[in-house]
């Protein structure tokens, strides 16, 4: 079986472990050990945060989670996760931001710059006892608008992202996936 039957196998098992009813990703991604960046391989247009996984079809059919109107005077918020002062999950990079900034020192970096150009931030971390080096960081909400954005590969070292969804990025570019990475980290100051 292939990848993609393995994966939509595992999405009908998550769901009849239910009882039918519908499974959210993050509740899928817990139970099934796949990872964000396997569903975006194999769905790239389907599988968003905030829809939902249903039972019956071949593919995952996504509802969305609401049926209210978004109201176009209000702001939207992410999913609440109460994270160290960060009520809700990011939705645009300033998210991002603001969230690796809770978590740098944690993640082993320190920063030293961020500016608007690119690449956004010039961290350091150690990679030896007594021994430092430059990483030059480029902040995105997806991993894969780097590449929207036009970008230079050679420009950057880490993408700190919410979420990895560039199945083809290059392997010289470290990803950084933040919503996966806090689920491992405390959610009270350190």
């Amino acid at each position: 079986m292939d990848e993609k039957e393995t994966l939509l196998e595992a999405i009908r098992t998550a769901v009849n472990a239910a009882g039918g009813k519908r499974v959210t990703r993050q509740q899928f991604l817990n139970s099934s050990g796949f990872k964000v960046a396997d569903i975006f391989r194999h769905f790239p247009n389907q599988v968003q945060p905030e829809k939902i996984v249903t039972p019956t079809s071949t593919t995952p059919s996504i509802a969305p989670t609401s049926r209210y109107q978004r109201l176009t005077n209000r702001p939207t918020y992410g999913n609440p996760i109460d994270f160290r002062g960060l009520r809700h999950e990011p939705v645009n990079e300033n998210g991002v931001v603001f969230l690796f900034g809770i978590v740098a020192r944690e993640l082993g970096f320190l920063v030293e710059a961020v500016q608007a150009g690119f690449p956004d931030c010039e961290a350091k971390r150690q990679i030896a006892p007594g021994k430092w080096q430059r990483v030059r960081i480029e902040f995105e909400y997806e991993s894969r608008n780097f590449l929207a954005h036009g970008h230079d590969v050679d420009g950057c070292d880490v993408i700190v992202c919410w979420h990895y969804n560039w199945a083809d990025c290059p392997g010289s570019l470290e990803v950084v996936e933040l919503c996966s990475l806090i689920q491992s980290l405390s959610a009270s100051d350190v």
